[in-house]
């Protein structure tokens, strides 16, 4: 009879311990202010489209505000299910300004020759780094109040340097798109997954 009893509590705890491991980690998230969200839909605000403007930059590298803009809003596009409109009609505006666009040596290469029975050694840069800032902020299109405001959100990316300006000028190119995707991650992140 005692086997039967521990039979039956082993059962039980069997059939039991799952539903306790569930309403423990539901009582966690819920307890820490953490919700699940339905995929694609912001937390904590309501938006129902949102318009992503063309950003503005204070840099001398023409052109890539399109690109950044263009970024941003397939971030948004691919990841959530607000719609993204013209400014007239959108709940919400996300507005961008680029600047502190810097680039500076990282990495060098030493070469030396022979001159005229002197030996001259030229250091030659072989890679960058990049850094951009963003002061970013989405704001209330009706009331006209932010929601959110990052003055300085920063990101950096390398690239490689060499005698070719074509090639340097793409690999730049490349720099500029690798920092533009990750801010325009942590930006959808920052609407998204408010809690």
């Amino acid at each position: 009879m005692g086997s039967v009893n521990m039979k039956d509590t082993r059962d039980l705890m069997r059939r039991i311990l799952p539903v306790m491991l569930c309403v423990a980690f539901a009582l966690f998230h819920t307890g820490c202010g953490y919700h699940f969200r339905a995929g694609g839909r912001p937390m904590g605000i309501e938006i129902r489209s949102l318009a992503i403007p063309l950003m503005t930059s204070t840099s001398s590298y023409g052109g890539f505000e399109a690109d950044f803009t263009r970024v941003m809003r397939e971030e948004f596009i691919s990841h959530s299910r607000v719609p993204i409109v013209g400014t007239d009609e959108a709940g919400a505006i996300l507005s961008g300004h680029l600047y502190d666009i810097t680039t500076r040596p990282l990495t060098y290469d030493s070469l030396e020759q022979t001159v005229g029975g002197r030996t001259i050694t030229h250091e030659t840069t072989n890679s960058r780094k990049m850094k951009i800032r963003l002061d970013i902020r989405l704001t209330d299109n009706a009331t006209g109040r932010p929601i959110w405001h990052e003055p300085s959100m920063e990101e950096e990316a390398r690239f490689e340097v060499g005698p070719d300006p074509l090639v340097n000028r793409y690999h730049r190119q490349q720099a500029l798109m690798k920092i533009a995707r990750l801010l325009a991650k942590r930006v959808y992140l920052k609407t998204m997954e408010r809690f």
